[in-house]
């Protein structure tokens, strides 16, 4: 079920962290490519931009899905929030039904399945949305990228005494690694749920913080804290932690911190 590669690629979330790597990387493959923007934006680099909203206005976000997906085969679904990924997602799919998409490719995030938290349950409903849509599809798990590590680290380093949460523990990837894994995927046959991707390396926080710290050459206490009840358990048990199987990215974080700092 080989998708056109002269139809344009539709891509949610297009200029987020994740899509801002996955859109020039489909660009150099020679696919055109169509992005999915809440703002009216002119077009650039071979790129196109077609306005929706997927938690707009109901009737409204349906029209322009429907004008956004003519012609495409393959949409990569990269948006996500602190909350409402489920319900996108549903908007999406229903729109994709409509339009008869050829392969749905959908991020979600390790543990989605394990831990106790809104957000996990909202990426796992967005799972079940997807595979159950009737459409060729292909779900990727993906660890916390490092952009996310760096943002909750500098946050806590910032405060006179460091929290960190004993047995918590992140096994941080490189966005630019999700993003070319995919590219790939979109651009291969649908595979429904693929292997788990996380980094390198299993860090507890109080490990990403104190490398960060000596890259920013400062010097914190770090107090030890427990986090209390099933989200604490799940954690310390190590649920967002990358099952066996799992592919793993290259790039570490003392490498993303040294390149990131440098910038």
């Amino acid at each position: 079920m080989t998708s056109n590669p002269v139809n344009p690629v539709l891509v949610t979330g297009g200029t987020g962290t994740l899509g801002r790597h996955v859109v020039p990387l489909l660009c150099a493959a020679g696919r055109p490519v169509r992005v999915l923007s809440r703002r009216r934006r002119a077009a650039a680099d071979g790129v196109t931009y077609a306005r929706g909203d997927l938690l707009g206005d109901p009737a409204e976000a349906a029209v322009r899905l429907d004008e956004a997906l003519t012609g495409v085969d393959t949409v990569l679904h990269l948006a996500g929030g602190p909350k409402g990924d489920d319900t996108a997602t549903a908007v999406l799919v229903a729109a994709a039904r409509r339009a008869g998409v050829r392969h749905l490719v959908y991020i979600s995030v390790i543990g989605a399945d394990r831990i106790p938290l809104g957000y996990f349950r909202a990426k796992l409903a967005a799972e079940e949305a997807v595979a159950g849509s009737g459409l060729p599809y292909t779900v990727l798990r993906a660890a916390q990228f490092h952009d996310l590590a760096f943002t909750v680290v500098e946050k806590m380093a910032k405060l006179p005494v460091v929290p960190a949460p004993g047995g918590v523990r992140w096994q941080p990837v490189d966005v630019r690694e999700v993003a070319a894994r995919m590219v790939e995927l979109a651009l291969d046959e649908p595979a429904g749920a693929v292997p788990d991707l996380a980094g390198p390396t299993v860090y507890e926080m109080r490990e990403l913080t104190r490398r960060y710290l000596e890259a920013r050459g400062r010097g914190r206490r770090q107090l030890p804290v427990r986090v209390p009840g099933k989200v604490g358990r799940a954690y310390r048990a190590g649920e967002n932690l990358a099952r066996p199987g799992a592919e793993h990215g290259r790039r570490t974080w003392e490498e993303y911190l040294a390149q990131r700092l440098a910038a």
